[in-house]
């Protein structure tokens, strides 16, 4: 008996086959196709048709699918809202799938899967309270609290770069929040480009050969590895913003464990040991002292484990509902 795993990012669909017991199977992974926003469909449900073959392969079948995107899924709708997905904007992701797969499907943020993910198979194993604070393109968390995934009332719980971390509101907070403008992947290297821009001196020049434009959160931080000053000045400042978001998370949840992804955090313990220090300043002291602050342990593999755990998870509750 399987469950099959399919995790839509942005630029990529990652696909796997998993055993009860949270083996993994069969790996794939294949560019996505935003032709328009039925392509993206159409590689989902040959995805689909290549799991169950292989479960069919290993003498077994499919029992369901957890399928995880990059933005909201409004779990009574199966309405699906991804903006890095051209047309998704409340598209019917899982009316479309369920016309063509006889298959159980389970529908899920990217941020619940990650979480989920770690809980399953990560860093989190068997924590009942525990954040997933994904940094990236963007800023989002996925939450269990009390053993259960929390998705609030209109299913957008967890978007904590929308936190007002500083009184001055500038323009760009309209459309991402403070957050995520002030500490996301994308809003290290804006910040780095706007300062080069402005004739700040910095290695950074040299590490893109002058062209300013691709400069990234990946440059930011290896000319800071080098001591280049002003890249040292961004990710100080960065690291102050993800350490007061981190305190806001902690002392309003008060988990057991806070585990850091996504691109941003590929930087390791360079970024981790100063929001380590510093979020405690910030944060409520009961919580901050029992709370531990981890790196994800399953990398980009966090989404694709979760939606494997949301197709077991799904049988379970199947076989014993609740009241």
């Amino acid at each position: 008996m399987f469950c099959g795993a399919v995790d839509v990012g942005g630029t990529k669909i990652a696909s796997a086959l998993f055993a009860e017991n949270g083996r993994m199977l069969g790996r794939a992974r294949t560019n996505i196709d935003k032709g328009t926003a039925d392509e993206p469909v159409r590689q989902i449900i040959g995805i689909i048709k290549g799991l169950q073959e292989l479960a069919r392969i290993k003498n077994g079948h499919v029992q369901a699918v957890g399928i995880c995107v990059p933005g909201v899924v409004f779990e009574k709708s199966g309405l699906v809202w991804a903006p890095n997905i051209p047309g998704w904007d409340h598209f019917p992701l899982r009316g479309r799938l369920e016309k063509k797969t006889k298959i159980p499907l389970v529908l899920d943020s990217d941020r619940s899967a990650y979480v989920l993910g770690e809980q399953w198979l990560g860093a989190a194993r068997g924590k009942r309270d525990v954040v997933f604070l994904a940094v990236g393109t963007g800023i989002g968390a996925g939450i269990i609290a009390g053993g259960k995934l929390i998705r609030g009332s209109q299913d957008v719980a967890g978007a904590v770069g929308w936190f007002g971390l500083n009184q001055e509101f500038k323009e760009e907070y309209v459309k991402m929040g403070c957050f995520e403008a002030e500490a996301a992947g994308s809003a290290v290297g804006r910040k780095a480009r706007q300062l080069l821009r402005d004739g700040q001196p910095s290695s950074m020049r040299k590490i893109v050969r002058g062209r300013i434009e691709r400069v990234t959160a990946e440059t930011v931080v290896r000319a800071a590895r080098a001591r280049d000053a002003l890249a040292r000045k961004i990710i100080t400042e960065v690291s102050s913003y993800l350490a007061m978001g981190i305190a806001n998370i902690v002392s309003i949840l008060n988990p057991e464990m806070v585990v850091l992804g996504g691109g941003l955090f590929q930087a390791g313990d360079f970024l981790l040991k100063p929001v380590k220090k510093e979020f405690r300043k910030w944060a409520q002291p009961l919580a901050a002292q029992k709370v531990r602050i981890v790196l994800s342990a399953l990398g980009e593999d966090a989404g694709l484990c979760g939606a494997g755990r949301l197709a077991w998870l799904s049988i379970e509750q199947r076989k014993h509902p609740g009241p």
